[in-house]
C-alpha cells in the first residue's frame, strides 16, 4: 500500500554548501539520503514529494557543520499481511521461490503455495497445477520476512 505522509530528518550541511543554493543543496541531500531507504515503521521511502519547512540550522560543537531540522512531503510503500503484490520472480527451486517487488524482496515457500501445485525442473523451473496450468503460487499466509531489510 502506497501512503502520502510528512517526516522529519536532521540534515548535516558542510559551510561548503552554503549560500544562494543552500536551500537547494539541503533538498538534494535529502533525497540521495532518504529516497531507497526503509523503516520498519513507515515503510520504503520512494520519492522525496515536497519540503514542508527548514527549520533554523545549529552548529555542530567541535565541527563545522551545520544541523538543519527539516519536514518533507514523500511517498512510502509499506506492504501489509494479505495484500497482493504484483512481484517478479527471480529465482524458482525446489523448496519455493524468490521475488521482487520494488524493493521489497521476499521468499515463498512451496509450503505456502496452494495444494497440488508441483515442481517442474528444467531450463525454466516452475510450479504447475495437477490440472496442468502453469502457476507459481500465491501465499497464503505470512512470508518468511524481508531477506534486504536495512532498518
Amino acid at each position: 500500500m502506497f501512503f502520502h505522509i510528512v517526516l522529519e530528518r536532521n540534515m548535516h550541511l558542510h559551510p561548503r554548501f552554503f549560500g544562494q543554493n543552500l536551500r537547494e543543496n539541503l533538498v538534494s541531500n535529502l533525497m540521495k539520503d532518504v529516497e531507497g531507504t526503509s523503516s520498519g515503521r513507515h515503510g520504503f521511502v520512494l520519492a522525496v514529494t515536497g519540503i514542508e519547512s527548514i527549520g533554523k540550522g545549529l552548529i555542530g560543537d567541535g565541527t563545522s557543520f551545520v544541523t538543519f531540522p527539516v519536514k518533507y512531503r514523500c511517498v512510502v510503500s509499506r506492504p501489509f499481511i494479505g495484500e497482493v503484490l504484483e512481484a517478479v520472480v527471480t529465482k524458482v527451486m525446489q523448496h519455493g521461490f524468490f521475488a521482487e517487488a520494488g524493493p521489497l524482496q521476499f521468499f515463498v515457500s512451496n509450503h505456502e503455495m496452494e495444494d497440488g501445485m508441483v515442481y517442474q525442473a528444467g531450463d525454466m523451473p516452475n510450479y504447475t497445477s495437477s490440472d496442468g496450468s502453469f502457476c507459481l503460487g500465491s501465499i497464503k499466509g505470512e512470508f518468511l520476512g524481508l531477506l534486504n531489510d536495512r532498518a
